[in-house]
């Protein structure tokens, strides 16, 4: 009976932990600029929609990326529009990695608002390149 208590206590709490530790800044994008063959990138201001293949603008962008740590915010289900929708495809076409930049400083990931703590993101980069 003992054991039955202290399991009821226990895993609620170690979920109310790991819910937590999913809040502590960390990086979204860690991936090796060369092993990402394009990025496609659409504004959802203009309905443009731009394949990035330059290897030099694919490792600007996945290099300034890596760079930012971002802290996890409100959910952000039920938000509708965006700015830029960035999918990151490597070598074989695969899908590495989706996210919505909305602005300098915040993206949207995984259902849930993300603000950078440490660096920003070159928005204004991305942005040019999908409205040359």
């Amino acid at each position: 009976m003992k054991k039955r208590k202290w399991i009821i206590i226990a895993v609620p709490l170690v979920l109310l932990l790991m819910f937590a530790l999913t809040y502590i800044p960390h990086k979204v994008v860690s991936i090796d600029p060369s092993i990402v063959s394009n990025i496609t990138v659409f504004d959802g201001n203009t309905g443009y929609e731009m394949e990035i293949t330059d290897v030099n603008d694919i490792t600007k962008i996945i290099n300034n990326l890596s760079e930012v740590s971002f802290q996890k915010g409100k959910p952000s289900f039920g938000y509708m529009g965006y700015s830029l929708r960035i999918t990151i495809f490597d070598n074989k076409g695969k899908t590495i990695k989706e996210l919505i930049i909305n602005s300098n400083d915040t993206i949207r990931y995984k259902g849930f608002f993300y603000t950078s703590v440490d660096n920003s993101i070159d928005y204004d980069y991305i942005e040019h390149l999908v409205r040359k």
